[in-house]
């Protein structure tokens, strides 16, 4: 059996400098919401005295820092009346598509938020707008509202195939409008998914690691499940199966952004002891067989 890893994959730099930041500042300290969409890693965070909280009021720790998935400035002000102080580690390309959302709104575009609607990203780039779209499908575009201009962003972890979709969906269906798109899918998530699609081509089954709540990862399943392959999900190197590989030839891997580097060598080395264990047992019955006749 052939093991294949993308040629892009796992964790990338806005989430390793995000956990950094955070076992770097003086413990314990509180998150705003999930810093990662990755139990693993929020485990290890927690037995360092990390603490998670879903809201300011429950904040008490001396230090609030804010994920990498960013927040809403109602909400940062919000954390700073607390008398906290506080840390950013939002990540600078999520910086990057609120500054944009920002420019459209001022240059007096109706604003349209590519992404998935209750997603902790996307309520960061919307909830400081008075009037905003979130749209994710052809049904969404159908039931805008027709408006004189239109400035699109994305949520960064969007597919960026789907993006230009629902953009000229957008455009079809309001020809008269003006339609001013900026890219925020951040270059991680494009080598990824690019990389998705090139591992899926090669391969007879593909290995997806990543969180279960993981918006990326979601999206690299899709990606290979779209292109004809068999694909697995696992969070941890102990949720493979053996029966999944039994009569496969090649074996992808690949990972989302916030999958650390361990939990991707420990599935590899998992898949590599696996397809030596059927080589020998290929070889054995055959020899089997020679001494049969």
């Amino acid at each position: 059996m052939k093991i294949l890893r993308a040629q892009h994959l796992g964790m990338c730099f806005g989430v390793r400098d995000a956990i950094k930041l955070a076992l770097s500042q003086p413990q314990p300290v509180s998150i705003f919401g999930d810093l990662v969409h990755n139990p693993t890693i929020l485990s290890h965070l927690r037995s360092q005295g990390v603490r998670t909280v879903h809201q300011v009021a429950a904040v008490t720790t001396p230090i609030l820092m804010i994920t990498a998935h960013g927040t809403s400035q109602k909400t940062l002000n919000l954390a700073r009346q607390s008398g906290r102080t506080i840390v950013e580690g939002t990540c600078p390309l999520v910086h990057f598509a609120h500054r944009a959302v920002a420019r459209l709104v001022a240059d007096g575009f109706h604003p349209i938020i590519i992404g998935k609607r209750d997603h902790v990203e996307v309520r960061g780039l919307t909830e400081d707008l008075a009037e905003v779209d979130v749209v994710l499908t052809e049904e969404d575009i159908a039931s805008l509202k027709e408006r004189p201009r239109f400035g699109v962003a994305s949520q960064t972890t969007q597919p960026i195939d789907r993006v230009h979709q629902l953009l000229a969906l957008l455009q079809k269906r309001f020809p008269h409008s003006e339609v001013r798109f900026v890219d925020t899918v951040c270059q991680p998530t494009k080598q990824r998914q690019l990389a998705a699609i090139e591992l899926a081509q090669q391969c007879d089954v593909v290995v997806v690691i990543g969180g279960a709540h993981s918006n990326n990862t979601r999206e690299l399943i899709a990606t290979c499940a779209r292109h004809g392959r068999e694909v697995f999900h696992v969070e941890r190197v102990d949720d493979l199966r053996p029966d999944w590989f039994a009569h496969v030839r090649s074996v992808g891997i690949t990972a989302g952004t916030s999958t650390p580097d361990e939990t991707i060598d420990a599935v590899e080395q998992w898949l590599k002891e696996f397809a030596e264990f059927q080589e020998k047992l290929a070889a054995h019955t055959a020899l089997e067989q020679v001494g049969s006749r």
